[in-house]
């Protein structure tokens, strides 16, 4: 693993017994800037938001939170158990059925979230002998996967096939390849054509993180693997979560009947967790279902946020070019970041504020995530916002 993906190891029982050291770590957090704390938010919030992944603007839609409250009304408030036991209903299967038809891949699991189906696939695919090569931008959960995996774990550069190719070359055994399909925090797209190229080269499996691509990318919102014209084939194997485009929550595994029986009966995060709840599931198939019949929100999603980067960039912003709904704004440092996020808040906008160790590369940000129910009055709104709020080291 990359310095940026090791979590620092606790330090030995020091006076203020067992969990004293955790005052030392505090005062260390405080002072780089980087204490983070929780902030609950109203139901009736008045605020903008553009830190959410709320990318088709359908968490709050009619047709999803009415389908939600018909399944907890039908089904009950929880699964009951593990979806081995009794977790599993036919709304279950429903939403698996449907999210594999429209993505393109021949079959489908639903965990409780989108970590889990990572967690999953990554350790159930995987094992002692298996080489894993893993982008350095790749989410905590895609890293937490690659640690618990008990196999070979080489991180290569961001977004590099021949970094890829050469991690695979030599390599005799089993070897899966995994990358985010849009890394979270600048937005950029993965090649996946040509990680896919490394792969078959070498006989490596591609197992593709689409949290960010489900719903926005794609014929009308079907995924980055349907985008690059992977999905469905039988040596990728695809994960998102319900969570961001779909508006509910919950996560899948999507690829070859094959792999999906297998993660049935290995995977620990799918085996030993309760199955997702009834709501969400029924709230996320609603999406999906209105989704097929308005595709044009996952290009109106990707238009704003292009809006978003043309407009920032010629006030002088450094921004990232988004291939899809993520823009980050650069800061000069995670106390100007803190202050900056703090500004927009006060001024009515809520933006994302990323520090490390959220950031791989070490560099405090602002994330903007574009929503496709947006007004053109409140997308140059948010945009003066952020403008008039940047500190000065940000121009």
């Amino acid at each position: 693993m990359t310095s940026a993906q090791q979590d620092p190891a606790p330090p030995p029982a020091a006076h203020g017994g067992p969990f004293g050291w955790l005052t030392e770590q505090d005062a260390v957090r405080r002072a780089a800037g980087l204490r983070r704390e929780l902030r609950p938010r109203a139901a009736d919030s008045p605020l903008v938001d553009l830190a959410g992944n709320d990318y088709l603007g359908l968490t709050r839609h009619p047709e999803v939170t009415r389908a939600g409250a018909d399944a907890c009304l039908r089904w009950g408030a929880g699964s009951t158990g593990s979806r081995l036991v009794t977790g599993s209903t036919a709304l279950h299967a429903e939403l698996e059925a449907e999210l594999a038809d429209f993505t393109g891949f021949e079959a489908a699991l639903v965990l409780a979230s989108g970590y889990a189906a990572n967690l999953a696939a990554v350790t159930a695919l995987t094992g002692p002998g298996t080489l894993l090569v893993s982008d350095a931008a790749n989410h905590a959960s895609l890293i937490d996967g690659c640690r618990l995996s008990r196999a070979t774990t080489e991180v290569v550069r961001h977004a590099d096939p021949e970094a890829v190719r050469k991690a695979l070359d030599g390599h005799d055994g089993p070897a899966v390849v995994v990358s985010d399909s849009v890394f979270s925090v600048d937005g950029d797209a993965a090649p996946l054509t040509g990680l896919a190229g490394a792969c078959r080269e070498h006989g490596a499996a591609l197992l593709v993180d689409d949290a960010h691509g489900l719903g926005v990318l794609g014929d009308g919102g079907r995924g980055a693997p349907q985008a690059a014209g992977l999905a469905g084939d039988p040596d990728v194997v695809c994960t998102a979560t319900l969570s961001k485009a779909l508006g509910a929550q919950g996560g899948v595994v999507l690829g070859p009947a094959a792999v999906i029986e297998h993660l049935v009966n290995a995977a620990r995060t799918f085996i030993f967790d309760t199955g997702l709840a009834p709501a969400a599931a029924g709230a996320a198939l609603a999406a999906l279902r209105l989704l097929r019949r308005e595709p044009e929100r996952a290009a109106r999603a990707r238009s704003v946020a292009q809006d978003f980067h043309r407009r920032l960039t010629q006030a002088g912003l450094d921004a990232t070019a988004p291939d899809a709904c993520v823009v980050s704004v650069r800061a000069p440092s995670p106390d100007a970041a803190v202050g900056w996020a703090a500004a927009c808040r006060d001024r009515g906008l809520v933006v994302g504020c990323f520090r490390p160790p959220s950031v791989p590369d070490g560099i405090s940000r602002l994330r903007l995530t574009a929503r496709c129910d947006l007004t053109d009055a409140q997308i140059a709104a948010a945009v003066g916002t952020v403008v008039e709020t940047a500190p000065t080291a940000a121009r």
